[in-house]
């Protein structure tokens, strides 16, 4: 074989290999999580002295890209069973993402499927540190924070917002599908002082959201005695706003949700038929993470700052009853860059009348997190 010849058999067998290396991106692993708990102390006489530790979430993020503007992400949640007996382990994200870059307009957009974000907690979370427990609407059951399915991300020009719209099975990411409905659900974040200098305010966000979802009938499958089957779907639909500002000295934010919800009585026989009336639902919620010295001094470095908390939870709107729930914690940094935390936190969930549907409880709270 000539020269020549060895040099263009070569090439041929190098030439695939090279053109494979520029067309796809290194394949880097960028690797993070979050880890928190804590040890708590009841001090309601229904459990007075009760206590314990616990170690509530080990989030591990998992980020890699694919190929150009194809990317995936795998969070698995580790978190204590139902049962208080050991843990689980559990993926919370798990989707594959495409990123369409800026235009020359400024406009760009992503296309997420597989395990992802519902409408509005991970942007509650935001202006709310989750170490210090769950969002508002995960907390009091208006829905989960992921679930399985289709998502869209529009983002405006000159970081004036964005809407996020998503189409998921509706049972959350910790449950099976278990009926054919679908939760349709979108967010409009309109962030209107974001380009000019107006100090605190360039941060105010104002977040419209709505998620309209079906479940099933208890009587879907029928049975021995009763009518038929029930194929129709209850109505699970919640909506609601947030707004607030988030700055380094000082996070304010507040949201109204309310939920309706179709809920059955009867037998689905004959002689108790089945009937469903409509039950609506409020939720009010406010919190401020502040950092006093920084308020008074914008050079101060001090570690400390303060949290409030309360939520007004009023599960059925025809009834007197309801809840609240007011937490509030000083929490110092360990380290300068707020990646490990200690908080000395109080809170307490009490109803307004005997029959409220939220247990009494009042407890302290030393609680830490560590992101790495």
């Amino acid at each position: 074989m000539s020269i020549l010849h060895r040099a263009v058999l070569l090439a041929a067998i190098a030439l695939p290999s090279a053109l494979a290396a520029q067309s796809a991106p290194a394949s880097k692993l960028d690797f993070s999580g979050i880890m928190f708990g804590a040890f708590s102390v009841r001090t309601n006489p229904e459990a007075k002295g009760a206590n314990r530790f616990d170690l509530e979430r080990a989030y591990l993020n998992f980020r890699m890209p694919v190929a150009d503007r194809l990317s995936i992400r795998v969070t698995p949640d580790i978190s204590p069973q139902q049962s208080g007996v050991g843990y689980v382990f559990r993926i919370k994200y798990a989707y594959l993402q495409y990123d369409r870059p800026a235009s020359k307009t400024g406009w760009s957009s992503l296309v997420r499927a597989g395990a992802l974000q519902t409408v509005t907690i991970e942007h509650h979370e935001t202006f709310w540190p989750r170490w210090m427990g769950t969002a508002s609407t995960e907390r009091f059951g208006y829905f989960s924070s992921a679930d399985v399915g289709l998502a869209t991300q529009l983002n405006f020009p000159k970081k004036k917002g964005e809407l996020y719209a998503v189409v998921t099975n509706g049972n959350g990411y910790a449950n099976p599908e278990s009926d054919r409905f679908k939760s349709y659900a979108a967010r409009l974040t309109l962030t209107p002082l974001a380009a000019g200098t107006h100090g605190l305010l360039t941060t105010l966000t104002v977040s419209p959201w709505i998620d309209v979802n079906q479940g099933a009938s208890k009587f879907v499958q029928g049975g021995a005695g009763q009518v038929g089957a029930v194929g129709e779907g209850l109505t699970k639909n919640r909506f609601g706003v947030w707004a607030g500002i988030k700055d380094p000295r000082l996070v304010l934010a507040a949201g109204y949700s309310q939920r309706l919800d179709g809920v059955e009585s009867g037998a689905n026989t004959t002689a108790s038929p089945r009937s469903v009336a409509d039950v609506t639902g409020r939720l009010i919620s406010g919190l401020a993470v502040f950092r006093p010295m920084q308020l008074l001094d914008s050079k101060s470095k001090s570690p400390l700052s303060v949290l409030l908390r309360y939520d007004a939870v009023t599960p059925n709107t025809d009834l007197s009853q309801s809840n609240h729930l007011f937490e509030g914690s000083l929490i110092l940094d360990l380290v300068p860059n707020k990646r490990a935390q200690v908080a000395l936190d109080y809170q307490e969930t009490l109803g307004t009348v005997p029959a409220a549907t939220i247990a009494p409880s009042k407890m302290f709270q030393l609680r830490f997190v560590a992101n790495y």
